[in-house]
């Protein structure tokens, strides 16, 4: 029996439940991520059309996605859907709670590393959530783009241990880098030389149709390069590349060019 004083799920919300106890005429479910609270999936509820034996469709320990139909709290009450909720709707919601899974899974190992106890890493935790919407979220886009917590306004050294288990255990469906380039012309050449210049980067992945580097003026004399690649690897070739071919460009003209990562 659930404690009273478990959270509560919303009525039309579609959750991933563990299959408690099966009887003849449904089936009690544990709600995953809503304490021991727990609903009642009836029969008639387990599957399209007569279903003459539940226990062809359901067996105890099976995981399943399913609907809140309706909740009764005076009761301690929740009635749940599993043939309402469609195939993609189940596969979508079986992979956001399998994300959020390894999310927190990351953070524990994450949390070991640094000495945080589970305080600390509740607290961090919830402020990532908050600054990108889920932790899954924000471990994705520190896979995807390494300064993604810097950028978001955190700080310390546990940024560096987050970002690389996210990096090695989260593949996203696309990764970023980013430099600055400071360039100067004194020259004749002048400002056509720097169009020369960027476009030159630009150029470097027009055989990749998967990689994109663009260049923005960022106001003289930098220049922000932007790379998006499907992961690091083709990332950083495209990076080396366009450094090779600018800094030569600039070697050619009377000025100079720094280069720094972000």
């Amino acid at each position: 029996m659930s404690d009273t004083s478990d959270p509560w799920p919303e009525e039309g919300e579609l959750l991933v439940c563990t299959v408690k106890g099966v009887k003849e005429n449904g089936a009690y479910l544990n709600l995953n991520g809503y304490g021991e609270r727990e609903g009642f999936v009836f029969i008639g509820e387990v599957a399209a059309g007569w279903v003459k034996n539940i226990r062809a469709h359901l067996r105890e320990g099976q995981r399943v996605v399913a609907k809140v139909v309706n909740i009764k709290k005076d009761r301690q009450r929740v009635d749940l859907s599993i043939k309402a909720v469609s195939a993609e709707r189940k596969k979508d919601t079986l992979q956001t709670w399998k994300n959020q899974q390894r999310a927190s899974q990351i953070m524990r190992v994450a949390a070991e590393r640094v000495n945080w106890d589970a305080e600390k890493t509740e607290t961090i935790s919830e402020e990532m959530i908050e600054k990108f919407g889920s932790l899954y979220g924000a471990l994705e886009e520190c896979a995807i783009t390494e300064t993604a917590l810097s950028d978001s306004g955190f700080s310390g050294d546990w940024m560096k241990v987050v970002t690389e288990l996210a990096i090695e255990n989260i593949v996203p469906p696309f990764v970023e880098i980013r430099g600055i380039y400071d360039i100067e012309v004194w020259g004749p050449e002048g400002v056509q030389a720097i169009r020369e210049t960027l476009a030159a980067a630009e150029s470097v992945v027009e055989d990749e149709e998967e990689v994109t580097l663009t260049c923005h003026y960022n106001g003289a004399p930098h220049y922000r390069i932007d790379i998006r690649a499907p992961d690091y690897s083709l990332a950083e070739s495209a990076w080396e590349a366009a450094k090779k071919i600018t800094t030569e460009k600039i070697k050619s003209v009377e000025g100079s060019i720094s280069i720094e990562r972000l």
